[in-house]
Parts: structure tokens; sequence; C-alpha cells
């Protein structure tokens, strides 16, 4: 037999067994049974029609997986079957029309109730042959079955499609609960505020104002992390300077300039880490607003730096102003400030360095590496 095809149709499918093994034979009989062999070898159901679609031989999977006799098949058309099961709109329009035009056809599904073996969806294989004395031609038609594959696929889609429903459910309740933070933080920052006004007490009234500050200080740190729509890692450039031009456009007055510069690494952060980096950053540059510079000039400047080596990052806030004693700020481990940055250090792993910047002061948060553990505590 040859293969009625061009090359632009390569075989494809078990079909590619039956057409491509070629052993020397003697007789008709002999070329009969080795076709029927290869046949039955075949392990998906496989038939061969002839120019008028009847059977001419089927591989034992075919009568296994269908239910059919070969009495009830052998001679007999394909849409006569297992009591009509395989007369099927979809697989007439593949042999009655798409195949008449074309050489082979590789994936052509098909879904029908068989009465033997239910609701199945099968991918019909379909070659035409021509054998070399004459112009009769064969049918080489190959099924499989993929009915699990398919509703395994239906499955997967349906769960693709919860667990896209369930993500976009999470992010509405994630911007409503921001929604609701944003409002609790603002309505706690103005109560602070009316009743730092209230108040009789010039000491009670700073105490109070300073509360209204830090709160406030918390509120631009959960505005600017909640631009970066929930991402595990931060790119910490971009967050830091957004972050001081909010703090410098709500702090810094036209008759008391200050300019807030930032110099970066070009890295990431942990978004949990970024939590308390920004606050340490926003209450080292308030503080520096509020106490470094009591004479407004136009030199006045904030400088906040990023760098990270092997691993190690160091966070730097310096000012140019008049330095940490003659501004009347608190005492090293006396302050509010200080106390609150120094918490928030050591929930990062760091430690705090302060110190003078000649003009000005300085504050270092420095990464310290993991320590590692004695023999003792291994064990």
């Amino acid at each position: 037999m040859r293969e009625a095809s061009n090359d632009d149709n390569p075989i494809a499918g078990p079909e590619k067994l039956l057409m491509q093994i070629t052993l020397p034979v003697r007789t008709l009989d002999e070329a009969n049974l080795l076709a029927q062999a290869i046949v039955n070898t075949i392990p998906e159901p496989f038939l061969v029609l002839d120019v008028d679609l009847r059977v001419l031989e089927a591989s034992r999977s075919f009568y296994e997986v269908f239910k059919v006799e070969p009495s009830e098949t052998q001679g007999r058309m394909l849409y006569a079957l297992g009591h009509g099961q395989w007369d099927i709109p979809a697989l007439r329009l593949l042999l009655e029309t798409i195949l008449p035009e074309r050489v082979e056809m590789d994936g052509f599904e098909v879904e029908h109730d068989f009465p033997e073996i239910g609701r199945r969806v099968m991918l019909l294989n379909a070659r035409k042959v021509l054998y070399e004395e004459s112009d009769t031609m064969a049918i080489l038609l190959a099924f499989r079955d993929v009915t699990e594959r398919r509703a395994a696929e239906r499955d997967k889609d349906a769960l693709l499609a919860r667990s896209e429903e369930l993500r976009r459910q999470n992010d509405v309740l994630l911007q409503e609960m921001k929604h609701r933070v944003a409002n609790s933080l603002q309505i706690i920052a103005s109560i602070l505020l009316l009743k730092a006004r209230s108040v009789n007490s010039d000491e009670t009234s700073f105490h109070l104002r300073d509360a209204h500050q830090r709160v406030m200080s918390v509120a631009a740190v959960q505005r600017y992390l909640d631009m970066t729509d929930g991402v595990d890692q931060i790119e910490v450039g971009n967050y830091l300077m957004k972050l001081c031009a909010g703090l410098g456009s709500s702090m810094i007055s036209a008759d008391q300039p200050v300019e807030i510069k930032v110099s970066s690494d070009d890295c990431m952060i942990p978004s949990s880490d970024a939590v308390s980096i920004g606050l340490v950053v926003t209450e080292l540059v308030i503080n520096a607003i509020k106490y470094a510079f009591p004479n407004a000039d136009s030199h006045n400047q904030i400088t906040v730096c990023y760098h990270i080596v092997d691993g190690l990052w160091t966070l730097a806030v310096t000012d140019n102003g008049v330095g940490r004693q003659d501004a009347g700020m608190p005492k090293a481990g006396g302050g509010l400030g200080t106390n609150i940055v120094a918490a928030l250090a050591s929930s990062l792993n760091a430690v705090v360095v302060m110190g003078d910047a000649s003009p000005g002061f300085s504050v270092t948060i420095r990464h310290q590496p993991p320590l590692s553990k004695s023999p003792a505590d291994r064990t």
C-alpha cells in the first residue's frame, strides 16, 4: 500500500505503525495475516474502512472498548455498527465532507452517548490509503478516548475560575480593609488634634500634637505601601522617594524651606520590612524637620540613604542643621522618638548609631548578620 499524501501532512498516531512497517510476504494470505497482526497490536480502537465506509478490519481494542462482536462488525457499514451508535453527525462531517478534501485529519473531536459505555469524548485520526496495483482506496480510522482528560480540564478550568473569583473577593475585602484603616487613622488623628487645641496645659497639648503627628506618620506609610498592591517585594528607592515627598509636602512650609534628598541602591525589600523601615524614616525625617532647622535657610537639607552590601543594609537619615543638643531634641535614650526608632530597628535585627554630621546630626540603622547558633543551641 502507499499513502496518498504529501510531505506537509506527516502520518501521526497509531496508524503510523501500520503504514510504516513493511515485511517481506510471499502470499496474499500472509499479507492479510500481517495486516491483522499489526492492527491488533495497536492499543487504541482502530478501524480499516473501504471507500464505501464498510469495515475491513477492526482492532481487538475496538471490540473491547465499544463492547461489540467481530460478527457484528466485519463487512458492515460503519454507521450501522452497534445499532447505529456511530451514526453521528460530526463523524459524517469528517468522513463525507472533510476527509474527501484532505489526505488526513488529526484530532477531530467527537462527543457522543454510546449505548454500552455511556457518554464519551473521542479524538479521531483519519488517513486515506491507496493501493499500488489499483485505484482502490482504504480509510484508516483511529480513536482515542479523552473523556477523563476533558473532565480533568473542565475541573481545572472550574477550579481556576473559582480561584480567580476568590482572589477577586479577597482583593475587594483587602481594599475595604485598607479604606477602613485609613479612615480610622484619620479619625484618631483628628481627635488628637482637636484635644490638643482644647486643653489648657502646654505640655499636654505638646504630647497630643506629637501623638497626632505619629498617627499621621503611620497613615503615610500605609498610604504608600497601598500603592504596591500587596506585592511581596518592594523597590526600596521608589518607595522612600514617594514617602519622603509626601512627608515634605505635608510638613514643610514655604517660609521654612527644607530639601529632602533620597539616595538608594537598586534593590528590593520584603513588604513586611518596608513597614518598619518606612516608620523609621518617617520618625527621623519628622524629627529633623521639627528640631534641626530653627532658622529658615534655603540650604537646609535632609538626606535619606539606603545601601546594601552582601545582603546587609544600612539606612541613614542625616541633616545639616544645628545638631541634636542645640536643636533642643531629647537626649539619646530619653526621648519617645528615640525609643520608637530603637524598637523598630530591633524588629529589623538592626542597631541604631547616632552621631554628629558636622554640621548637623545623623542617625544610622545598620542591619546585623543573623547570629550563628552555639553548639548547645543546635543540640
